[in-house]
């Protein structure tokens, strides 16, 4: 079955494969994608051939066997003999090159040539007195001491996490605080202005002309003979807070109110009535009003047409 491996990109650069033909290179990575999950396979020329070379009839038997013979001199492959009789073969660098996150069972006998030997030497103990550098763990793994310095010891008479706090955080409500001691005496106030101190700057400037849209409806009421509907009231109150959301001055709602009010309008024509006030254009100026008087040269005025 064949399997999705990986081939990295110095392999195109390995002086092991640049030994070999072309023919054999692609041998070899085919080999990659259907060996088991230990690098291991049949030895039979002619089953590779018709899984690797199959569109490639001009490659066949005879040609792979070629190029395994190639692959077992360049050290790429080791061919062997299994107890049961048959031929198999062992990709060497294969513990290297591949990495199995869950490898399946042994489907074929080991390489007595590389699986025997033991992988791994035992390390070597340093002589007595000899300095030895510390392991550094990798990055993100927790060691002993990390963990003590993480996590601070809990009381067995305290919950974990609550080993800071002697008082409880929220205050009851309607309760006040005790005041803090300083050694000026009781604190009774503000640490950073006293209370009868008159802020400068911008603050003391006048109060912007912030109002709401209940306030403007209230006005309107207000103005009137007899409180109108209620349904009038909400539906004025909602065109009054969209004109208050994007920024209008109050004064123009305040003029477009009055104008709604002496009119005796729908509230959806409130907008148009601001827009009114906003931006109608100034009467234009009258001539001043001169009386009439005869002139003093008759002649020059009338051309002599009396």
């Amino acid at each position: 079955m064949a399997r999705i491996r990986t081939i990295k990109p110095e392999a195109f650069a390995s002086e092991s494969l640049a030994q070999v033909s072309l023919s054999a290179e692609r041998t070899f990575f085919g080999l990659l994608t259907q060996a088991d999950d230990h690098g291991r396979y049949r030895d039979q020329a002619a089953v590779i051939a018709g899984l690797l070379w199959s569109l490639r009839p001009e490659h066949g038997p005879m040609g792979v066997e070629d190029d395994l013979t190639q692959l077992a001199g360049a050290d790429l492959i080791c061919r062997y003999e299994g107890a049961d009789g048959k031929r198999y073969l062992h990709m060497v660098t294969w513990s290297r090159h591949q990495k199995i996150n869950r490898p399946s069972g042994v489907r074929h006998p080991g390489c007595p040539h590389h699986d025997g030997a033991p992988r791994h030497s035992e390390p070597s103990q340093p002589p007595q007195g000899a300095f030895t550098a510390p392991s550094v763990p990798p990055h993100g793994a927790l060691t002993e001491g990390s963990r003590e310095m993480r996590e601070p010891p809990v009381k067995r008479d305290e919950a974990a996490g609550q080993d800071g706090f002697s008082e409880p955080s929220m205050r009851a409500r309607g309760g006040r605080a005790e005041p803090g001691v300083s050694p000026h005496g009781p604190d009774l106030g503000p640490r950073i202005m006293d209370l009868g101190s008159v802020p400068v700057g911008a603050a003391s400037g006048p109060a912007p002309d912030t109002v709401s849209a209940r306030q403007l409806t209230g006005e309107f009421v207000a103005a009137c003979a007899h409180r109108p509907p209620e349904k009038l009231l909400g539906r004025l109150g909602r065109e009054v807070n969209q004109l208050l959301g994007e920024g209008i001055a109050p004064g123009h709602i305040r003029a477009g109110l009055e104008r709604l009010r002496t009119k005796g309008l729908s509230p959806s024509v409130l907008p148009s009535l601001v827009n009114e006030a906003m931006n109608a254009d100034p009467p234009a100026a009258r001539a001043a009003h001169r009386p009439w008087t005869n002139p003093a040269d008759v002649e020059s005025a009338y051309g002599g047409d009396l």
